[in-house]
């Protein structure tokens, strides 16, 4: 087995980019931050330039290629890595996943000042196994930092009884809204790292957010990435704490989910944190239903300590 890695988006989607949208729900991390990187620069998630790869299986003895020229030992797995954010690995085999521990920690210790790998995003088994080679390799310890379910849209169930408002898309003019919103949805959560300017540009800039808003005045937002391989995923989901409790979160989740299903999406999914019920809960009053866990774990001392193999 092998991983090839390199620093170039094109190369990874020309590589690995069929294997993810086999797959899309599966895959939907990789795809949409693949996506944002290629419309908003490979600067989108921070300064430092994202990292990619792929793992081809060995083939069989004997294995030729397919009518479609589609050798065995086709890829199999794959990464993403946009500094600050730790790795997001696609499902891998056990062996896969140690490998690809082995290739990163080996490649800070002969390139120097690569970025630490500061944890990793996976399903829950291959997260797992992964850190068990990491600690392994590098003396590092992990914990867990979030456990998220990934969920699918069902039959759309809008929230009942429903509260005042109605949505509408959000604009350039609310430029400035939105910012302090994501501020504030980036202290809430720690999901969004850095200049968050960069994540309101991306969406507004494919007209991703929808405002929920009532007598004219937005109180909740919620946003869809691009559509990829038929898949768009809900994400940032806001309301202004002083707005909390009234039912305008949902709203604006049943809405953007709407309009997502009008536009085409065959999938729409969205993460939650296991560790906040009351999300969870409403997500599946509005039709969604869990597919997978998936575990962001965080790494003591990361990538300061050479390989051992």
């Amino acid at each position: 087995m092998a991983w090839t890695t390199t620093d170039d988006l094109d190369t990874f989607l020309a590589a690995a980019g069929a294997f993810l949208r086999k797959r899309p729900a599966e895959h939907t991390v990789l795809l949409t931050v693949a996506s944002s990187l290629a419309a908003a620069g490979s600067d989108r998630y921070g300064e430092r330039p994202p990292h990619y790869g792929w793992w081809r299986p060995e083939p069989e003895p004997g294995a030729a290629a397919d009518g479609a020229g589609d050798a065995a030992g086709a890829v199999g797995g794959a990464f993403l890595w946009t500094p600050p954010y730790p790795p997001v690995l696609s499902p891998l085999p056990d062996l896969a996943a140690a490998e690809l521990a082995r290739v990163l920690a080996g490649r800070h210790a002969e390139h120097g000042p690569l970025p630490p790998v500061t944890g990793v995003n996976a399903g829950r088994r291959t997260a797992e196994t992964f850190a068990t080679a990491w600690q392994r390799l590098t003396g590092a310890t992990a914990e867990v930092d979030r456990t998220h379910r990934l969920y699918r849209l069902g039959t759309l169930t809008p929230p009942e009884p429903a509260p005042p408002g109605r949505a509408r898309a959000a604009t350039a003019a609310d430029r400035a809204l939105l910012l302090t919103w994501y501020e504030g949805f980036a202290r809430d959560t720690g999901a969004l790292k850095g200049d968050v300017s960069r994540a309101v540009d991306d969406r507004l800039s494919h007209g991703g957010v929808t405002l929920w808003e009532v007598d004219g005045e937005p109180v909740a937002s919620a946003a869809v990435s691009r559509t990829e391989a038929g898949m768009v995923r809900v994400a940032l989901v806001y309301t202004p704490p002083e707005l909390r409790g009234r039912g305008y979160a949902g709203a604006a989740t049943a809405a953007v989910s709407q309009l997502a299903r009008a536009a085409g999406a065959g999938e729409v999914l969205l993460f939650t944190d296991l560790a906040k019920p009351t999300s969870n809960a409403l997500y599946q009053r509005l039709g969604y239903r869990p597919v997978e866990d998936h575990l962001q774990l965080s790494f003591s001392e990361p990538g300061t300590t050479p390989p051992v193999e």
